[in-house]
């Protein structure tokens, strides 16, 4: 008997020996696999499939990833990305994160390593909260059936890592969470202490949520109260604001 399609995925790269390998590999693990060669095919692809996964490629020879990644979002597909990058730039990692990215694999990789991470993100964007689907700090909500977020009713788009991280925050809001407790919640694998990527993270989540301009009852434009708090040396919170 053949085991059973663990999820779909569409694999992103203009090199076939890699695209081969990743096929055989994750063919190998029990998952469907797509794949395209260049941007504007991985575009065609991803909209046709909707996979569960995207493993892409950041150098493309049309359209480079994080240009695919805006674009996908822009329509409305939000399936996690992986993405594959040949160089171990920081700059690279953080522009991957804000454009809707998931997590990323430096070049050459293992494919050991590579399915661990397919893994790990499907785990955290297929979790459930079986009680009140609606979590509330202040003016902040998050509907967890839905997945929809709200800031003073005006809705915040965030990719699923992003929705991971402001759901962990704002299920222990109050609590001082440490970069290595985040670190282990929201990626669920070791970093190797990579704290820059959390503070990247918290910061483009600080621009989307607390950087909102709401309007008042008299017509006037301000910014809302910041909620996400930093606690230097000890981590960050997430807390209604003390008037």
């Amino acid at each position: 008997m053949s085991k059973p399609i663990e999820a779909s995925i569409v694999v992103v790269d203009d090199e076939p020996s890699i695209r081969e390998l990743l096929v055989a590999s994750l063919h190998f693990a029990g998952f469907e696999v797509n794949t395209a060669a260049s941007g504007s095919e991985a575009i065609e692809v991803i909209e046709k499939v909707q996979p569960d996964l995207i493993v892409l490629d950041v150098m493309l020879p049309d359209i480079d990833g994080f240009t695919v990644t805006r674009r996908i979002r822009q329509e409305g597909i939000d399936s996690p990305v992986l993405f594959l990058t040949a160089r171990d730039d920081t700059q690279d990692k953080i522009m991957g994160l804000t454009v809707g990215g998931d997590d990323y694999v430096t070049k050459p990789f293992s494919l050991e390593e590579v399915v661990a991470r397919i893994r790990a993100i499907l785990r955290r964007t297929r979790e459930q909260v079986e009680d009140d689907p609606i979590i509330r700090v202040a003016d902040l909500e998050i509907n967890e059936d839905s997945h929809d977020v709200t800031r003073a009713g005006q809705p915040i788009d965030l990719s699923p890592t992003e929705y991971k991280l402001l759901r962990y925050l704002m299920d222990n809001e109050g609590r001082v969470l440490s970069k290595a407790q985040i670190l282990d919640h929201v990626w669920q694998y070791d970093w190797g202490g990579d704290a820059a990527i959390v503070e990247s993270y918290i910061s483009y989540l600080r621009k989307k949520v607390d950087g909102l301009e709401v309007t008042d009852e008299n017509g006037e434009k301000h910014k809302v109260t910041p909620l996400i708090e930093t606690k230097r040396g000890i981590g960050y919170m997430i807390r209604e604001p003390k008037h």
